[in-house]
Protein backbone atom coordinates (compact mmCIF):
# COMPACT_ATOMS: atom_id res chain seq x y z
CA UNK A 1 0.00 0.00 0.00
CA UNK A 2 1.25 3.36 -1.00
CA UNK A 3 1.37 5.62 2.03
CA UNK A 4 2.60 8.64 0.62
CA UNK A 5 0.49 11.66 0.14
CA UNK A 6 -0.48 12.38 -3.85
CA UNK A 7 1.25 15.52 -5.25
CA UNK A 8 -1.18 18.35 -5.72
CA UNK A 9 -0.88 19.94 -9.41
CA UNK A 10 -0.77 23.82 -9.24
CA UNK A 11 -1.09 26.22 -12.22
CA UNK A 12 1.52 28.99 -13.18
CA UNK A 13 -0.87 31.35 -11.00
CA UNK A 14 0.26 29.64 -7.49
CA UNK A 15 2.36 32.16 -5.61
CA UNK A 16 4.75 28.35 -4.56
CA UNK A 17 6.78 26.75 -7.11
CA UNK A 18 9.14 23.37 -7.12
CA UNK A 19 11.22 25.39 -4.73
CA UNK A 20 9.31 26.41 -2.23
CA UNK A 21 9.92 30.09 -2.84
CA UNK A 22 7.32 32.81 -3.92
CA UNK A 23 6.68 33.90 -6.77
CA UNK A 24 4.74 36.72 -7.88
CA UNK A 25 3.28 37.47 -11.61
CA UNK A 26 2.40 41.02 -12.17
CA UNK A 27 -0.28 42.42 -14.41
CA UNK A 28 -0.65 44.45 -17.06
CA UNK A 29 -3.43 46.44 -16.37
CA UNK A 30 -4.14 48.49 -13.10
CA UNK A 31 -7.02 47.42 -10.87
CA UNK A 32 -8.88 50.06 -9.51
CA UNK A 33 -10.06 50.19 -5.80
CA UNK A 34 -13.37 47.98 -6.48
CA UNK A 35 -10.78 45.45 -8.40
CA UNK A 36 -12.21 46.70 -12.04
CA UNK A 37 -9.17 47.03 -14.09
CA UNK A 38 -8.32 50.74 -15.16
CA UNK A 39 -7.62 50.49 -18.74
CA UNK A 40 -7.07 53.99 -21.04
CA UNK A 41 -10.66 54.00 -21.87
CA UNK A 42 -11.96 54.45 -18.10
CA UNK A 43 -9.16 56.76 -17.25
CA UNK A 44 -10.31 59.10 -19.55
CA UNK A 45 -13.93 59.26 -18.31
CA UNK A 46 -12.57 59.61 -15.44
CA UNK A 47 -11.09 62.74 -16.18
CA UNK A 48 -13.39 64.13 -18.04
CA UNK A 49 -16.19 63.64 -15.17
CA UNK A 50 -13.19 65.43 -13.12
CA UNK A 51 -13.30 68.34 -15.24
CA UNK A 52 -17.15 69.01 -15.82
CA UNK A 53 -17.38 68.81 -12.06
CA UNK A 54 -14.51 71.61 -11.53
CA UNK A 55 -16.50 73.47 -14.44
CA UNK A 56 -19.43 73.15 -13.06
CA UNK A 57 -18.05 74.00 -9.26
CA UNK A 58 -16.16 76.97 -10.38
CA UNK A 59 -19.39 78.41 -12.78
CA UNK A 60 -21.76 77.85 -9.42
CA UNK A 61 -19.58 78.07 -6.42
CA UNK A 62 -16.09 79.08 -6.15
CA UNK A 63 -14.00 80.01 -9.09
CA UNK A 64 -10.24 80.69 -9.15
CA UNK A 65 -9.25 84.15 -11.09
CA UNK A 66 -5.71 84.57 -12.38
CA UNK A 67 -4.43 88.21 -11.47
CA UNK A 68 -3.15 89.65 -14.64
CA UNK A 69 -1.97 93.15 -13.48
CA UNK A 70 -0.62 95.56 -10.50
CA UNK A 71 -3.92 97.35 -9.99
CA UNK A 72 -4.73 96.18 -6.63
CA UNK A 73 -1.42 96.04 -5.42
CA UNK A 74 -0.26 95.25 -2.66
CA UNK A 75 -3.47 93.24 -1.76
CA UNK A 76 -3.28 90.97 -5.14
CA UNK A 77 -0.25 90.70 -6.69
CA UNK A 78 0.63 89.51 -10.67
CA UNK A 79 -0.39 85.90 -11.01
CA UNK A 80 -2.03 85.57 -7.54
CA UNK A 81 -5.24 83.49 -8.48
CA UNK A 82 -7.50 84.24 -5.73
CA UNK A 83 -11.02 82.40 -4.98
CA UNK A 84 -14.10 83.78 -5.55
CA UNK A 85 -17.21 83.25 -3.73
CA UNK A 86 -20.15 83.11 -6.59
CA UNK A 87 -22.74 82.36 -3.79
CA UNK A 88 -21.84 86.08 -1.73
CA UNK A 89 -24.58 87.48 -3.45
CA UNK A 90 -26.65 85.33 -4.77
CA UNK A 91 -29.38 84.99 -2.14
CA UNK A 92 -30.30 88.35 -1.53
CA UNK A 93 -26.64 89.42 -0.31
CA UNK A 94 -25.35 93.16 -1.97
CA UNK A 95 -21.67 94.09 -2.22
CA UNK A 96 -20.33 96.42 0.80
CA UNK A 97 -18.53 98.79 0.88
CA UNK A 98 -14.92 97.33 1.26
CA UNK A 99 -15.38 93.96 -0.47
CA UNK A 100 -12.90 93.21 -3.11
CA UNK A 101 -15.13 91.47 -6.60
CA UNK A 102 -14.74 90.68 -9.35
CA UNK A 103 -17.41 91.80 -12.38
CA UNK A 104 -18.08 91.74 -16.20
CA UNK A 105 -17.16 95.25 -17.30
CA UNK A 106 -19.34 94.75 -20.55
CA UNK A 107 -21.65 98.56 -20.57
CA UNK A 108 -19.27 100.35 -17.92
CA UNK A 109 -15.66 99.61 -18.34
CA UNK A 110 -15.62 98.66 -22.05
CA UNK A 111 -18.29 99.54 -24.64
CA UNK A 112 -18.78 96.03 -25.83
CA UNK A 113 -17.21 92.22 -25.39
CA UNK A 114 -15.21 91.87 -27.87
CA UNK A 115 -15.61 89.78 -31.11
CA UNK A 116 -13.45 86.57 -30.76
CA UNK A 117 -12.99 83.27 -32.44
CA UNK A 118 -16.07 81.06 -30.73
CA UNK A 119 -13.98 77.93 -30.16
CA UNK A 120 -11.50 79.95 -28.87
CA UNK A 121 -12.88 81.53 -26.46
CA UNK A 122 -14.92 78.55 -25.30
CA UNK A 123 -11.74 77.20 -24.98
CA UNK A 124 -10.18 80.03 -23.46
CA UNK A 125 -13.24 80.60 -21.01
CA UNK A 126 -12.85 77.19 -19.50
CA UNK A 127 -9.21 77.25 -19.17
CA UNK A 128 -9.65 80.76 -17.19
CA UNK A 129 -12.55 79.33 -15.01
CA UNK A 130 -10.17 76.46 -13.40
CA UNK A 131 -7.37 79.84 -13.07
CA UNK A 132 -5.33 78.12 -15.98
CA UNK A 133 -5.37 81.53 -17.89
CA UNK A 134 -5.83 85.31 -17.48
CA UNK A 135 -9.56 85.85 -17.14
CA UNK A 136 -11.49 87.33 -20.09
CA UNK A 137 -10.66 91.44 -20.69
CA UNK A 138 -13.75 92.07 -20.26
CA UNK A 139 -13.64 91.06 -16.51
CA UNK A 140 -12.02 93.09 -14.06
CA UNK A 141 -11.18 93.07 -9.99
CA UNK A 142 -11.31 95.91 -7.78
CA UNK A 143 -12.33 96.81 -4.29
CA UNK A 144 -16.06 98.39 -3.44
CA UNK A 145 -15.56 102.50 -2.37
CA UNK A 146 -19.42 103.41 -3.20
CA UNK A 147 -22.75 101.76 -2.95
CA UNK A 148 -25.97 102.96 -4.44
CA UNK A 149 -26.91 105.92 -2.67
CA UNK A 150 -23.85 107.33 -1.58
CA UNK A 151 -22.00 110.59 -2.26
CA UNK A 152 -18.46 110.04 -2.71
CA UNK A 153 -16.10 113.19 -3.27
CA UNK A 154 -12.05 113.25 -3.45
CA UNK A 155 -10.27 114.41 -1.42
CA UNK A 156 -11.05 116.35 1.76
CA UNK A 157 -8.76 118.87 3.04
CA UNK A 158 -6.39 116.18 4.29
CA UNK A 159 -6.33 114.66 1.09
CA UNK A 160 -8.53 111.69 1.78
CA UNK A 161 -12.01 109.55 0.06
CA UNK A 162 -14.54 110.30 1.48
CA UNK A 163 -18.17 108.56 1.26
CA UNK A 164 -21.16 110.25 3.06
CA UNK A 165 -18.65 113.29 4.64
CA UNK A 166 -16.94 110.12 6.58
CA UNK A 167 -13.41 110.04 5.20
CA UNK A 168 -12.25 106.56 4.78
CA UNK A 169 -8.48 105.14 5.92
CA UNK A 170 -7.86 103.58 3.12
CA UNK A 171 -4.87 101.41 4.68
CA UNK A 172 -4.88 98.67 1.86
CA UNK A 173 -3.57 101.73 -0.43
CA UNK A 174 0.02 100.84 -2.05
CA UNK A 175 2.69 102.43 -0.32
CA UNK A 176 3.18 105.96 -1.81
CA UNK A 177 0.23 106.25 -3.58
CA UNK A 178 -2.40 109.14 -3.37
CA UNK A 179 -6.00 108.36 -2.93
CA UNK A 180 -6.63 110.23 -6.04
CA UNK A 181 -4.40 112.14 -8.33
CA UNK A 182 -7.94 112.95 -10.27
CA UNK A 183 -10.57 115.15 -8.26
CA UNK A 184 -14.34 113.91 -8.19
CA UNK A 185 -17.39 114.32 -7.22
CA UNK A 186 -20.02 111.99 -7.50
CA UNK A 187 -23.58 110.48 -6.31
CA UNK A 188 -23.60 106.35 -7.13
CA UNK A 189 -27.05 105.34 -8.35
CA UNK A 190 -29.10 102.57 -6.42
CA UNK A 191 -27.76 99.39 -8.18
CA UNK A 192 -24.53 100.39 -9.26
CA UNK A 193 -21.17 100.61 -7.41
CA UNK A 194 -18.49 102.96 -7.91
CA UNK A 195 -14.91 100.66 -7.42
CA UNK A 196 -11.19 101.52 -7.12
CA UNK A 197 -7.70 99.86 -7.51
CA UNK A 198 -5.63 99.38 -4.34
CA UNK A 199 -2.66 100.87 -6.39
CA UNK A 200 -4.08 103.94 -7.25
CA UNK A 201 -1.64 104.74 -9.79
CA UNK A 202 -1.51 102.05 -11.96
CA UNK A 203 -5.50 101.38 -11.94
CA UNK A 204 -8.10 101.73 -14.27
CA UNK A 205 -10.98 101.72 -12.58
CA UNK A 206 -14.53 103.76 -12.26
CA UNK A 207 -12.57 107.30 -12.27
CA UNK A 208 -11.28 106.48 -15.88
CA UNK A 209 -14.81 106.57 -17.03
CA UNK A 210 -16.48 109.32 -15.55
CA UNK A 211 -17.60 110.91 -18.97
CA UNK A 212 -18.62 107.50 -20.49
CA UNK A 213 -22.09 106.52 -20.69
CA UNK A 214 -22.88 104.81 -17.04
CA UNK A 215 -20.08 107.43 -15.40
CA UNK A 216 -18.32 104.68 -14.33
CA UNK A 217 -20.69 103.08 -12.34
CA UNK A 218 -20.93 99.40 -12.25
CA UNK A 219 -24.24 97.71 -12.37
CA UNK A 220 -24.60 94.91 -9.35
CA UNK A 221 -25.26 92.50 -11.30
CA UNK A 222 -22.53 92.55 -13.03
CA UNK A 223 -20.54 91.34 -10.37
CA UNK A 224 -19.62 87.86 -10.32
CA UNK A 225 -18.75 86.91 -7.12
CA UNK A 226 -16.68 88.37 -3.95
CA UNK A 227 -12.73 87.46 -3.93
CA UNK A 228 -12.36 86.01 -0.24
CA UNK A 229 -9.24 84.40 -0.34
CA UNK A 230 -5.83 83.87 -2.25
CA UNK A 231 -5.65 80.59 -2.89
CA UNK A 232 -2.31 80.37 -4.96
CA UNK A 233 0.97 80.61 -4.27
CA UNK A 234 0.47 78.85 -1.28
CA UNK A 235 3.66 81.06 0.65
CA UNK A 236 0.40 83.77 -0.06
CA UNK A 237 -2.42 81.37 1.07
CA UNK A 238 -4.64 84.25 2.93
CA UNK A 239 -8.14 85.86 2.98
CA UNK A 240 -8.31 88.90 1.19
CA UNK A 241 -10.17 91.05 3.74
CA UNK A 242 -12.80 93.74 2.88
CA UNK A 243 -13.69 96.88 4.84
CA UNK A 244 -12.86 100.68 5.55
CA UNK A 245 -11.06 102.06 8.52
Amino acid sequence: MDTEAPHTQRGHSSPLEGDGRPRFVFSRTRRTAGGRPLTWRRAGVLGVICTVFLLLFSNFVVQPFLIPSRSMEPTLQVGDRVLVNKLAYRFGGQPQRGDVVVFDGTGSFVRERPDANPVGAVLHGAASALGLAEPSDTDFVKRVVGVGGDDVVCCDAAGRVAVNGVPLEESYLHPGDAPSAVPFRIVVPLGTLWVMGDHRSQSRDSRDHLGEPGGGMVPVENVIGRADWIGWPLSRWDSVGGGHG
